[in-house]
This record gives structure tokens, C-alpha cells and sequence, in this order.
């Protein structure tokens, strides 16, 4: 596999933000799930260099909205997760629960022998 092969925490989040919300998420409504759902506060300045690597693996795609009145005629980016990136999401859901095979889920587990 190569390092294209592999997705960091926050591309996860990226992506399974972008799965929750389907069809025409941008990045406002990117950010605003992964903190209502992580708790964890995300700023517009990690979202779109995170998409736009994303882009790049093709797991994403993005294609612009219609021009509105209320952004002063411009339009937003919508992005979507493409069949590529659903497969990374599933390979790396996989691989970490390989990994906490064998663990407890509690404070103060062991590994089980």
C-alpha cells in the first residue's frame, strides 16, 4: 500500500462528515458536523486544504453551486465522497478495529492473551 493508501484522523473525519451529509455538503456544513458530532472545534482553514488533498487521492469531488444573492453573487463549493473514498473509510474502519482486537473498551483495560 502505498501513503495514498492510508488516511489521517482528521481526512476520516472529513469523510465520514461528508457521508453523514450526502449530496452537496461544502464546507461551512463540513465543519459543523464533525463538531457537533467530535465536540472538537474545527476551523474553516483545516477543512478545505484537508478537501482539497482529498480531491487530489480522488476520493473526493467538488463542483460549484448556483451564484446566490446572499454570498454577493457567488456561488459555494459542494463536495462529495466519492466510491474511492467510502473504500478508504472502510479500509481504515478495518484496520483500527484489527488493532483493538483483543483490547477492553474501558479505562484501565489489558491485552487479553
Amino acid at each position: 500500500m502505498s501513503k495514498r493508501d492510508y488516511l489521517g484522523e482528521f481526512e476520516q473525519l472529513v469523510l465520514l462528515a461528508l457521508m453523514r451529509l450526502g449530496e452537496g455538503a461544502y464546507g461551512v456544513t463540513i465543519r459543523q458536523e464533525i463538531e457537533a458530532r467530535t465536540g472538537r472545534e474545527v476551523s474553516l482553514g483545516s477543512i478545505y486544504p484537508t478537501l482539497h488533498r482529498l480531491e487530489e487521492k480522488e476520493l473526493v469531488s467538488s463542483y460549484n453551486g448556483e451564484p446566490t444573492a446572499t454570498r454577493g453573487g457567488r456561488s459555494k463549493r459542494h463536495f462529495r465522497l466519492e466510491p474511492h473514498g467510502h473504500a478508504a473509510l472502510n479500509r481504515s474502519r478495518d484496520m483500527l478495529t484489527a488493532l483493538w482486537q483483543g483490547f477492553e473498551t474501558d479505562a484501565g483495560s489489558q491485552a487479553k492473551s
